[in-house]
């Protein structure tokens, strides 16, 4: 091309177009190996996306599902069992959570504790008996109408790539700046926040890198007060706390929802002494139940994960009762 525009056969200007339409046909080629395994990628993964959104979900509403206008939070177990791949995992269970009251369950890995809780949103049915809600079986009430009054925290929180104030408000974004720093200070998230530079417009990483496990437990509690839903459940949310924290947030749930039925799985003596009730599940079945003291008379398996915990701070059976 060089050596034709010397000899003036073409012009540079036609040297120039010629390359410029060289490269136009040439990069659409290269790119054409390339745009051919995303196609393939991206039809292999859209296969696997429809194939999850064409799954009919076990659990659906009912065809007349019943009419509530309001959920007080009467929680009611009547001879409850549940079976999993053919296995019992819950056997008679029997629990009667009136409106405003805290139901503690203990028990050893596996004993059957989670089944508990998720059976009351309807995660999965009962096998036989039936749970009910101010009366109403489950199975008759719309999921939305469950699941709305209920705010659970698990063991295992689940944060966002985001600031700390829009993961505190995720499901209640209509809430006001106040009751979001409001939950937060009940939650004991106000302490680790208020030493931090951005303050709650701090940015974390996906789920919650940046924070320790206790103020990850503590901002997703928080979330699920500023819900104030009727039925609260807390799924060992306190086990990465202190004692002095845990404390401080189970005394401000207990003020701040006086009127709301409350649920808490823990493994710890200090986060269910308080309790209303507190049963002890072992092998899917309740197989002790009473207040703190009820049980300390009874000195059975509560008795004895008393002492393990506190073996070493002097007491004596008097003292304890």
């Amino acid at each position: 091309g060089g050596l034709l525009v010397i000899n003036e056969n073409i012009s540079i200007g036609t040297l120039v177009a010629f390359n410029g339409y060289i490269w136009m046909l040439i990069w659409p080629m290269r790119n054409l190996g390339f745009l051919t395994n995303v196609i393939a990628q991206a039809s292999a993964s859209s296969k696997k996306i429809f194939k999850i959104m064409d799954v009919e979900p076990a659990i659906k509403d009912p065809e007349k599902p019943v009419h509530v206008d309001s959920i007080k939070g009467d929680v009611a177990f009547e001879n409850v069992s549940f079976k999993y791949n053919d296995s019992y995992v819950l056997k008679n269970i029997d629990i009667n959570a009136k409106k405003g009251s805290t139901i503690a369950i203990m028990g050893a890995t596996g004993s059957g504790k989670s089944s508990i809780i998720n059976l009351i949103g309807r995660y999965y049915d009962v096998t036989e008996g039936r749970i009910t809600i101010d009366g109403f079986d489950v199975r008759d009430m719309q999921l939305k109408t469950i699941r709305e009054n209920m705010a659970v925290v698990m063991q295992d929180t689940f944060l966002f790539s985001d600031t700390i104030n829009e993961n505190i408000r995720f499901g209640c974004e209509n809430a006001s700046d106040e009751d979001v720093l409001e939950a937060a200070r009940d939650a004991s998230v106000d302490k680790f926040v208020s030493e931090m530079e951005d303050g709650y417009e701090t940015i974390i990483g996906e789920r919650g890198v940046g924070l320790s496990g206790g103020q990850k437990q503590r901002v997703s509690i928080a979330r699920a007060l500023l819900k104030n839903a009727r039925i609260l459940i807390l799924d060992d949310a306190t086990s990465a706390l202190d004692m002095e924290t845990e404390y401080e947030v189970l005394k401000a749930i207990k003020r701040r929802r006086r009127d709301c039925t409350t649920f808490i799985i823990a493994h710890r003596i200090s986060a269910v002494k308080d309790a209303d009730e507190i049963l002890i599940i072992d092998n899917g079945q309740i197989v002790e139940r009473g207040s703190h003291k009820e049980l300390l008379k009874k000195q059975g398996r509560y008795y004895q994960i008393f002492s393990e915990q506190f073996k070493d701070i002097g007491f004596d059976n008097e003292e304890v009762i």
